[in-house]
């Protein structure tokens, strides 16, 4: 089915990932032939000369750091309070279409004693007003998809930095768009990849960065997370957080695309320990997508039940399971796999194989160096000598304020502390781009019997010289964690 990106994004809002927009895709009734998707391959073949290199670039330093929120619903909500732990962090504006949102974390700020934020509610592009704003240093998105890359770019060309939740782009245009506009305007983009700072991530990246694995030749990263009731579950749009996706905007997603089209959080964390963009780049990658057997069950079950779920009759839903394979210009390979709509542990595979040694995260963290896995006694040790600093530094608090088991903190934490003392990011905006991309290439494979297809280089060439980043806070690392007293358990934090 060809997807109708006009009346999409004509349809979508800017709430939280959990409060979105509603209406529904014109493109979601009858079968359509499906479509070859052309304007990806053309995007693909478009040229770039780099205007200035993002890679490795250290911003002016800002010992305090101003951020206004964009998109308050169940991602939304959470930074908001994770932010509020971190040293000079001030929450200076709020924004989401709903005012209920707006409201719920400005009670929060009102909790703790901070001082209240500016309100922006109520008006599909009032977020603008909120990028606009002369006293702000970082925008932070949490909206649905459709909006990442247009907030991004509008907030860099108002002078901002940005932080934008998974995935950062939609199209290949949309990456090209944020590509120039951060080479232009020297403002850091950054995708808010969690599971690049989840435990286990960050110590096979440290043994890998030490030879422990010798040489990477492939890895393997998924999203395997059955999300099929979440992705029915009707909104409730006066509660700030309910689980559910206002407006039906991921299940739109699903009914309008078909491939891997939320690659990142296997993608990332392979894609730092092979130097993907510093010293290799994804050169090609084909996919191949199964038929969907359950999610057109679910909406023939509801569909006579609610006429609320009518705008889905007979909607072509994207294949419940699809596998990515990537080939590296150094001639590795990675295998990346999506499927929320079909049973299955959650699992985001995490395998690094090199030629000395090998780890392996789901269903239970393992690591090799030869024919035998290694004992759980000796896993100890392993932990004990290859802990990367950052999670010596901060680990035991994240644990607390949590976010994914604590891998969301240290990534906001990471964030604000390379912001306040002029680092270069983690992720940059090819980083981003690059990962994201991962999806509307996947989408054209698919539709083209799986036929190989060109992974942009949005570096422009710096591949080849870029530094991979640091991990072990050989500079920085000054940000303090701070204990903000509440009057009552959060669960969103996981605070006990």
């Amino acid at each position: 089915m060809k997807t109708n990106r006009r009346n999409f994004i004509k349809s979508a809002t800017f709430a939280g990932a959990g409060a979105v927009t509603g209406g529904f895709i014109s493109g979601c009734g009858p079968k359509e032939p499906e479509s070859n998707l052309p304007e990806i391959l053309a995007a693909v073949k478009r040229a770039h000369t780099q205007r200035f290199n993002m890679s490795g670039y250290a911003a002016p330093p800002l010992p305090v750091v101003r951020v206004g929120f964009i998109g308050l619903g169940d991602r939304g909500s959470g930074a908001v309070q994770r932010l509020s732990y971190i040293e000079g962090v001030e929450i200076k504006a709020l924004a989401d279409l709903r005012e209920v949102a707006v409201k719920g974390s400005q009670r929060y700020l009102e909790s703790i004693g901070r001082p209240p934020a500016l309100e922006f509610y109520g008006d599909e592009n009032i977020w603008k007003k909120l990028a606009e704003l002369p006293d702000l240093d970082l925008v932070y998105i949490c909206t649905p998809w459709v909006w990442h890359a247009t907030m991004a770019a509008y907030a860099m060309e108002q002078g901002k930095h940005v932080a934008c939740e998974v995935p950062l782009v939609r199209t290949v245009d949309e990456a090209w768009m944020l590509v120039e506009t951060s080479e232009k305007t020297k403002k850091h983009c950054m995708m808010l990849e969690n599971c690049c700072y989840d435990f286990f991530e960050l110590l096979t990246l440290n043994m890998a960065r030490q030879g422990m694995f010798g040489d990477i030749i492939h890895g393997e990263g998924a999203y395997i997370h059955n999300l099929l009731g979440m992705n029915f579950k009707k909104p409730d749009d006066s509660r700030q957080t309910d689980g559910a996706y206002t407006g039906m905007w991921r299940l739109k997603e699903n009914a309008t695309r078909n491939g891997n089209l939320y690659p990142t959080h296997g993608l990332g964390p392979i894609a730092q320990v092979m130097n993907i963009n510093r010293g290799d780049r994804m050169e090609y990658l084909t996919s191949m997508s199964t038929d969907d057997f359950t999610m057109y069950l679910r909406e023939k079950e509801l569909v006579e039940q609610d006429p609320f779920y009518e705008p889905w009759r007979n909607a072509k839903f994207r294949g419940n399971f699809n596998t990515t394979l990537i080939r590296t210009a150094h001639g590795k390979t990675i295998k990346v796999q999506h499927d929320v709509s079909s049973s299955h542990p959650y699992s985001r595979i995490h395998l690094v194989k090199g030629t000395k040694g090998m780890a392996v995260k789901y269903p239970r963290q393992m690591i090799a160096f030869g024919e035998e896995w290694v004992k759980d006694e000796a896993m100890q040790e392993i932990w004990d000598k290859y802990t990367p600093e950052i999670i010596k530094r901060v680990g035991e608090m994240a644990r607390r304020v949590g976010g994914h088991g604590g891998m969301d903190f240290i990534m906001d934490w990471r964030l604000i502390d390379c912001l306040r003392n002029g680092l270069p990011l983690d992720q940059d905006v090819y980083d981003g781009v690059t990962w994201s991309c991962v999806a509307p290439l996947s989408e054209w494979s698919v539709a083209n019997r799986s036929r190989p297809i060109d992974v942009p280089d949005f570096t422009g060439g710096s591949w080849k010289t870029n530094k991979p980043h640091g991990i072990n806070l050989e500079t920085g690392g000054t940000t303090q964690v701070l204990e903000v007293k509440r009057e009552r358990e959060s669960m969103q934090l996981n605070v006990r």
